[in-house]
């Protein structure tokens, strides 16, 4: 199958990108990983493509305190490749370098991914568990809004019309945070079925766990002791509570026990990597 007629537009920066936006059913396109099949696929019929992949406001990166902020046309390689800093110790980098293959690691920018809202992609559960924001930008301007905010179901974000993804912002991962990531994929390169990431500051009592790849927006623990026995501490690892997660996923929907089955112990590998 081939894509139904659309017109296509290349604007020369980001404000008549979102002019664009406001005048016809368009669709955007930076990598087009996952525009692109579904256009051939016609489960979307845009009026217009906006191109903003030679966008050079989507591609900045600066270090403002903190926080790491980049434009949402970074790609995949970009981090994995180390051309944009790193400040989470080697969490970002890892699991860029395991999204799906090389080709599309090359193409596939961050916000795109995290417009298009799959539940089984890196970086809406990787990202959750670091504690990152995004800006959202469109005519009328800007809003900031927490990764949990903005995933509200699957294939479904809180972009409102004429809006877009301009910028994310990643928050310094401290010395003492232990980070865990892990995914169950049928094969390598393929979507993920089941995500575990977590950030434990064992010197600070907090943690931060995900489970992601669920038919919804990804269960995000922000306060993560009921977890772990009531309190974080050194021995987490021994103290963490599968029963505790396997409830999470009843409440969130996930009614097959073999499903919860992997989810909870793909969270224990994530633990468990946590705390190595």
């Amino acid at each position: 199958m081939k894509p139904a007629p659309f017109g296509y537009e290349r604007p020369r920066d980001l404000q008549a990108a979102l002019a664009l936006l406001g005048e016809a059913s368009a669709k955007i396109i930076a990598g087009g990983q996952s525009l692109g099949p579904m256009l051939n696929l016609r489960l979307v019929e845009p009026q217009m493509i906006v191109d903003i992949s030679g966008l050079a406001e989507l591609k900045q990166v600066e270090r403002r305190g903190d926080e790491l902020v980049f434009g949402a046309c970074v790609t995949h390689a970009d981090i994995e490749d180390g051309r944009i800093p790193d400040v989470t110790r080697g969490a970002m980098p890892a699991v860029a370098g395991n999204i799906a293959y090389r080709a599309v690691r090359n193409r596939g920018t961050v916000g795109g991914s995290l417009s298009h809202a799959d539940p089984a992609a890196d970086w809406v559960s990787a990202l959750s568990a670091l504690g990152a924001k995004l800006t959202l930008r469109s005519l009328a301007g800007a809003r900031t809004v927490t990764m949990e905010e903005f995933i509200v179901g699957a294939l479904e974000s809180a972009l409102r019309v004429g809006e877009i993804v301009e910028t994310i912002h990643v928050p310094a991962r401290p010395a003492s945070a232990h980070w865990g990531y892990v995914k169950s994929c049928r094969k390598t390169g393929e979507f993920a079925h089941a995500i575990g990431a977590v950030l434990i500051d064992p010197s600070l009592a907090t943690a931060r766990v995900v489970i992601g790849a669920i038919d919804a927006a990804p269960i995000v623990i922000t306060n993560a002791t009921e977890l772990f026995g009531g309190r974080i501490a050194g021995d987490y690892k021994e103290r963490f509570d599968g029963r505790v997660a396997d409830l999470l996923l009843v409440k969130a929907g996930v009614a097959n026990p073999a499903h919860r089955h992997i989810h909870v112990n793909v969270l224990k590998r994530a633990v468990c990597e946590a705390a190595a």
